[in-house]
């Protein structure tokens, strides 16, 4: 199942489960600050993003939600998050998972849409930053090490759509997030060959998140 597949079910789902709680009647968009911080889940694709070798983490940080009309906003973030992808491995020389993970300082922009009172979608782009890098394996061969991030893309861009469930000062939400942008850089060796030690490699990461209005 691809990981867009796994985010229309996932939205589905999240729909019918709040709906009832929803108001039938719209409400103006108000100026909101807050903090804000999720449960991710990423992996890194080709040409196709999938549900494969997903990594665990997390995302954490604040956003503000600037009205430019009666329901209508733009919301703002910054946010520090975790990517990467996970590896399973099981064969005749050995047997455990190595983890590949990214950690961004990420400035997602959104224009929020609140359809009612209560339940908004939300449709945009992000840009964020690497910070760090690192691969970490445990089971047969243990390890922890640092990346060289000049093998990597230090900016990354693409472009992130969700809906959320306001129960003010408290919101939850669910987004998507699909790299545009590939993560390993294009290098060239001494023959004036190039290579990129992660081929297309681009971003994929499914967030679901809490909020909580500060104002």
């Amino acid at each position: 199942m691809k990981i867009q597949s796994k985010f229309l079910c996932a939205l589905a789902f999240f729909m019918t489960a709040t709906f009832g709680a929803l108001h039938a009647q719209n409400d103006n968009v108000t100026t909101e600050f807050g903090v804000k911080g999720g449960f991710n889940m990423s992996n890194l694709y080709d040409d196709e993003a999938d549900d494969e070798n997903i990594l665990y983490g997390f995302n954490a940080g604040l956003y503000a939600t600037l009205p430019i009309s009666d329901f209508v906003a733009i919301q703002p973030e910054i946010l520090f998050t975790t990517k990467g992808s996970e590896l399973e491995y099981n064969n005749a020389f050995a047997t455990g998972n190595a983890k590949f993970k990214l950690n961004y300082i990420e400035v997602p922009l959104l224009v929020r849409v609140n359809l009612t009172k209560n339940f908004n979608l939300q449709a945009g782009g992000y840009a964020s930053y690497l910070v760090s890098s690192k691969v970490t394996g445990s089971g047969d061969f243990e390890f922890d090490e640092d990346v060289d991030t000049d093998d990597l893309n230090k900016f990354d861009a693409g472009i992130a759509a969700g809906v959320g469930v306001d129960f003010s000062p408290i919101s939850i939400g669910l987004r998507y997030n699909y790299g545009l942008t590939k993560v390993g850089k294009d290098r060239t060796d001494p023959l004036g060959n190039t290579y990129n030690t992660l081929g297309d490699a681009k971003n994929s990461n499914l967030t679901l998140y809490l909020s909580y209005k500060l104002n």
